[in-house]
């Protein structure tokens, strides 16, 4: 998959392409079923691949005081749309400039002269362009006069049927308010892989390993990442040597040590697992809830809880061994 980040390096097929357009945040069930249709539609017409999306949701630079806080970066957000199989990634640039451009401009720059698209893929509710005052109408209007065919996808429930209401459909606003109830697994049904965030692993108090006997290492996540409700949960740890490890991930504010701290921490206990994991970049998989967040009146209450939160870790990860995630989250 090429990735173009400069429009000055656009492929301009010669035979033309499908595209598809959007944040494609998370690249759930729903993005996955339109970007389906790009590739089928692609094949029975001899066409490249393409997925136009954004380097920062448009909403930050639009309407920052109410942007959504995201379910991937950049980065991931590229290596699940690879594996969609998609010949090209075009990422726009959001900016004060972009964000004032006509939806006009926007097709005749992007999909007509970047990609010469012949058809474009998109949700019938897709709006772009300054004011959001693209649509399919325009899309249309404008594909009949620049030679490519306009198809609105509606939403799609978790099996790929057509939804029947917002209540069924899998979208990122849904996929948000999950995580935020703490439903990781349910999530994880819509989004095709467990809910995953990166960052860099920071040095703490040493509590965990100095004091507790479970060294944990502590992950300082972008503000702009949506982290799930706070607790105690089953998943995973990637190294940047690709390794991943079975872990008790805590998020939360540490009451039995302190009383008032301003926001939660992140920590991962790696299970089975001894060695130096600071300043590394590590990638953590929240796989299932386990329990609230609990203040214990001393340190030995707080360990034998640790002791049975791994058990209970152990015991919700058989169910989603590293073998399931293969091409959703393990190689993501």
């Amino acid at each position: 998959m090429e990735v173009i980040n400069d429009l000055r390096r656009c492929p301009c097929p010669e035979e033309g392409s499908a595209v598809t357009i959007g944040a494609y945040d998370g690249v759930h069930l729903g993005h996955r079923r339109v970007i389906a249709e790009v590739r089928e539609r692609a094949e029975r017409q001899g066409l490249s691949t393409a997925v136009v999306t954004f380097d920062r949701h448009p909403a930050m630079v639009v309407r920052p005081q109410s942007a959504p806080l995201l379910l991937t970066d950049l980065e991931q957000k590229i290596e699940l749309l690879a594996d969609t199989g998609v010949d090209h990634v075009v990422v726009i640039a959001f900016d004060e400039s972009r964000s004032r451009e006509s939806a006009e401009d926007f097709v005749e720059e992007v999909l007509v002269g970047c990609l010469r698209a012949r058809v474009v893929v998109v949700g019938r509710d897709f709006h772009f362009g300054h004011a959001r005052r693209g649509n399919i109408a325009l899309l249309s209007r404008m594909g009949e006069e620049r030679g490519f065919e306009v198809v609105g996808l509606g939403l799609v429930d978790e099996a790929g049927e057509s939804s029947q209401g917002p209540g069924e459909a899998v979208s990122s606003t849904r996929i948000r308010t999950l995580l935020r109830e703490g439903r990781v697994t349910d999530a994880a049904r819509l989004l095709g892989r467990p809910h995953e965030v990166r960052g860099v692993v920071q040095r703490g108090d040493a509590r965990g390993g100095a004091e507790l006997g479970f060294p944990t290492a502590n992950i300082a996540v972008p503000a702009e990442i949506l982290l799930p409700a706070e607790g105690i949960y089953a998943g995973y740890y990637e190294r940047p040597d690709g390794s991943v490890h079975p872990a008790a991930i805590s998020l939360g504010r540490r009451p039995t040590f302190y009383e008032h701290a301003e926001r939660p921490v992140l920590e991962a206990y790696l299970l089975d697992f001894s060695g130096d994991l600071y300043d590394e970049r590590a990638k953590v998989r929240f796989v299932a809830w386990l329990k609230a967040e609990e203040r214990f009146d001393s340190p030995e209450e707080l360990v034998a809880q640790m002791e049975k939160d791994v058990e209970a870790t152990r015991a919700a990860l058989a169910g989603w061994p590293l073998s399931s995630l293969a091409g959703g989250a393990a190689g993501a």
